[in-house]
């Protein structure tokens, strides 16, 4: 997949600067989110894993919020590096 290696570069290039930034947690929950996807298309029953997921979900979208508000640019090249929709504004 094009996907994954897209984020082997990138975890790459993160895991030298500091793992604690928006950035690399938001690409860090991205990574879970799409491994727990996947787990969950051959295991439609895993109800724990689906709560995880959604949790996982909940977390990201906050610091999404958190990083459109402080460095939108930022955002946007986060959102367009990782390949994932932009948030809905309320």
């Amino acid at each position: 997949m094009v996907k994954n290696s897209f984020i082997s570069v990138i975890s790459q290039e993160e895991k030298e600067e500091n793992r604690g930034s928006v950035e690399f947690q938001i690409f860090s929950f991205t990574n879970r989110i799409r491994r727990l996807t996947s787990h969950l298309q051959l295991h439609k029953k895993d109800y724990l894993s689906q709560r995880g997921l959604r949790k996982i979900l909940g977390k990201r979208q906050r610091l999404l919020s958190y990083l459109s508000k402080k460095n939108r640019i930022g955002y946007k090249e986060l959102i367009n590096r990782l390949d994932i929709r932009e948030s809905k504004t309320r």
